[in-house]
């Protein structure tokens, strides 16, 4: 699938932003599915998503977005989305014809690797994933062995109240079919923290586990260090975690 990051993906730099990174996965993800003809055999919900950038796509620019399963589990599975970056389309080949020469893909300069839980379509709940999905997906996925469980921590009453806070909001615009805030919009809040900073960034490497799905409603976030928590104000509920793993912007790395 060929795609460009469109004027609602990017930052003001022209960068693509990390929400828009992971629609992508998700709209790529679900037509892979749907190609295999599996888009009633289960509902997918992500657990964890890992988004390393090696370069950033900006606005214009034309991407090969790659996806297949990269691991294969009893009741979920990982899936991996590459981007790699197409050059400038040519003009019409010598010998005519009226077809434009299809420029090859330079190097990936983006993978994005997310673990989903299978679910039962009816009940909603685990389930085994079944043998046609199995055929269709155990050759690319291999033997490819991958962590399942979730393993980032939780913060702890000393480092949740020694933290630097600031609230969030999520909107009804940010539900999705399943009725609650969508995977993409959990991206939102860091976005917001990397854009107020003065410098832009270049690349990064950051985990996101999703643990309690969040509906509509103000958000506290908690950070410690590399450490970013979505919470719910008044309980603490832990909705999502995030580790940031490496950054780099105009001004070096972080």
């Amino acid at each position: 699938m060929v795609l460009r990051p469109q004027l609602g993906d990017c930052a003001p730099s022209g960068r693509m932003r990390l929400d828009a990174l992971a629609r992508w996965a998700q709209d790529v993800a679900y037509a892979d599915i749907e190609d295999a003809g599996l888009e009633q055999a289960a509902i997918w919900v992500v657990r964890r998503t890992r988004i390393k950038v090696l370069s950033f796509p900006r606005f214009g620019e034309r991407f090969e977005v790659r996806t297949f399963a990269s691991g294969l589990g009893r009741m979920w599975a990982q899936r991996s989305t590459i981007l790699t970056r197409l050059p400038a389309e040519t003009g019409t080949p010598a010998g005519g014809g009226g077809q434009r020469a299809t420029p090859e893909p330079e190097a990936p300069v983006v993978e994005i690797v997310s673990l989903w839980i299978h679910l039962d379509p009816v009940r909603r709940v685990p389930s085994l994933i079944t043998q046609a999905e199995i055929d269709v997906y155990v050759q690319a996925a291999g033997e490819g062995r991958f962590q399942h469980r979730l393993t980032h921590p939780r913060p702890d009453a000393d480092s949740a109240s020694a933290a630097p806070e600031c609230d969030w909001v999520f909107r009804r615009t940010d539900t999705d079919l399943a009725d609650h805030v969508n995977n993409a919009a959990y991206w939102e809040p860091l976005e917001e923290e990397l854009l107020s900073a003065e410098a832009d960034l270049t690349a990064v490497d950051i985990e996101l586990e999703f643990r309690t799905p969040a509906q509509p409603g103000p958000v506290r976030v908690l950070r410690d260090g590399r450490h970013r928590w979505l919470t719910e104000p008044d309980s603490g509920e832990v909705y999502a975690s995030m580790l940031l793993r490496n950054a780099s912007t105009t001004s070096g790395s972080n």
